[in-house]
């Protein structure tokens, strides 16, 4: 049974290499079922769930990042934007996506993109952490690409997702996920075409046997 955790910085194609390291390993590709879990743990919106999922277009990382503008609140001592009165704090939401990370991972095993991962499942033997990262520039110039959309729009969507992932790691794990030492393996998946991006980390998984 194998796990995967990817940290991808936004437009290193994560999302393409998450499902394909999965289909080859044998095992879920963890993304979009984390929400909808929690959610009915909780017993609240999906909507919900994803204002407080670092991995959702307006997650949490954007509201602790500040790049949305809605109401002000008190949390921590810290003023912040939330999407208006929040039916349990934060921390109750990253707690159970810890739990559902966990659970997942020892029963059934998976890739699993984004949430910490790398920090949640670091004491799981056998687990492999993995980070996509690049220069700014390439990670603009692969976005607009893949987007059909001009660098300028595709700076700016990757500056307030940075910013947003950033913010939800440092503000509940108080580390940096681009630091090198959480993970077995760092890849440029702008200069590493993405098939081989998914053979390295196939072999890299199977050598932690």
């Amino acid at each position: 049974m194998r796990v995967v955790t990817i940290s991808a910085t936004y437009g290193t194609a994560g999302s393409q290499i998450g499902p394909a390291v999965a289909e080859r390993l044998g095992v879920p590709f963890v993304d979009r079922a984390i929400p909808s879990a929690v959610a009915r743990e909780l017993g609240c919106t999906l909507e919900e769930a994803l204002a407080h999922d670092d991995r959702a277009e307006r997650g949490l990382g954007r509201l602790l990042s500040g790049t949305m503008r809605l109401p002000t609140v008190t949390f921590g001592g810290v003023d912040m934007y939330v999407p208006g009165a929040m039916p349990l704090p934060p921390e109750e939401f990253v707690r159970r996506t810890e739990r559902i990370l966990l659970e997942t991972a020892q029963e059934r095993g998976g890739v699993f993109l984004g949430r910490a991962g790398a920090v949640v499942l670091a004491g799981l033997p056998g687990a492999l952490h993995v980070r996509l990262d690049a220069p700014i520039e390439r990670r603009v110039r692969q976005t607009a690409t893949l987007g059909g959309i001009g660098e300028r729009e595709a700076r700016k969507i990757i500056n307030e997702n940075d910013q947003a992932r950033v913010a939800y790691v440092r503000t509940f794990y108080k580390t940096d996920p681009a630091d090198p030492r959480q993970y077995h393996l760092v890849i440029d998946s702008t200069t590493i075409p993405v098939p081989a991006c998914v053979e390295l980390i196939v072999l890299a998984s199977a050598a932690l046997d």
